[in-house]
């Protein structure tokens, strides 16, 4: 092969590989978003867990608020929030190599008390503070809610995400630096892990006909896509498909109230039904049970290993 065709083929094989991974890091698809004239409300989404970006703005260096790009290095590198610390789901949860691989028995677990005391004090972050965390909505996974589910089954009784996360901060012209702030070190107490809104691969394989299971994937994933290293395609038996994308309008702010209860009504889910919502790894999943308990859904869980771990131990379908 002459070194012109070899830097050719070189040169598409990268290109290939750069879509490939921007799609992954995408993280929701391709999905057809429904568009905000289809909707049945232009009311704003009020709840206890969400503040809005104009809100988070008028926050931004004030004392004991401390503001928390969950988005990771790279991304809030290219611009964050003034002040702000930096992490990511991965690093507050059981994911090193330690617990094996996505889909392992401890993979993907909230950790221990003792181990998330740690982390969090890292981080600076303490129950007494205002933690406002930042994500990415519609054009990512919501990680920022993946985050604030566990800050919850924590006890910090304090902390919010913003209503369109980093690109709704953006427009409102918040103060931005390139790269997150140096964290204040502290020692941080946390007695338990409630576990108020958690659901365990065990108990779903021990009472599997007690939930209303919620698969929020896109529809490839619905259907048997394995983009995620999944061990097996499909999705969990008797699942509905209310996607994580469906939760926001066209700007990546939250949909209605009345929008996200005629969803649940659509797909069979009642206010008294026990509804288990699960993703790939319990990241988009946390988004929707946050959601649907600020909608007045009170027995929701979070599976948070997900399909990752069901795909290796349970039964699925497509």
């Amino acid at each position: 092969m002459k070194k012109g065709t070899k830097r050719i083929l070189t040169v598409c094989l990268c290109m290939a590989m750069a879509v490939t991974s921007a799609f992954m890091l995408s993280g929701c698809g391709k999905d057809k978003q429904t568009p905000d004239s289809e909707r049945v409300s232009d009311a704003a989404f009020t709840g206890k867990y969400l503040v809005t970006a104009k809100e988070a703005k008028a926050l931004v260096g004030k004392k004991n608020v401390l503001f928390v790009d969950c988005r990771d290095d790279k991304l809030a590198n290219k611009g964050t929030v003034k002040g702000a610390v930096v992490t990511s789901w991965q690093k507050l949860c059981q994911c090193s190599d330690r617990y094996g691989a996505e889909g392992d028995a401890e993979w993907g677990k909230i950790p221990a008390a003792k181990d998330l005391a740690k982390r969090l004090g890292d981080l600076g972050i303490t129950k007494d503070q205002e933690i406002i965390l930042i994500g990415q909505t519609s054009d990512g996974w919501g990680d920022d809610s993946r985050v604030l589910w566990e800050l919850r089954e924590a006890g910090f009784e304090n902390a919010k995400m913003v209503d369109g996360g980093w690109t709704a901060l953006k427009d409102a012209g918040i103060e931005i630096q390139n790269g997150g702030s140096t964290p204040k070190k502290t020692k941080v107490k946390i007695d338990r892990i409630r576990k108020d809104h958690t659901v365990s691969t065990e108990d779903l394989q021990k009472n599997y006909k007690k939930y209303k299971i919620i698969d929020v994937r896109t529809d490839a994933e619905w259907k048997g896509a394995t983009k995620y290293g999944e061990a097996k395609g499909g999705h969990m038996p008797g699942a509905v498909h209310v996607r994580y994308t469906d939760l926001f309008r066209e700007d990546g702010t939250l949909v209605s109230k009345k929008d996200v209860e005629k969803m649940m009504r659509d797909a069979g889910i009642s206010k008294n039904d026990y509804i288990v919502t699960y993703c790939t790894g319990g990241i988009r999943s946390a988004y929707m049970q946050l959601v649907l308990e600020m909608c007045g859904y009170p027995h929701t869980y979070n599976y948070d290993q997900s399909f990752w771990r069901w795909a290796k131990v349970g039964k699925v379908v497509k």
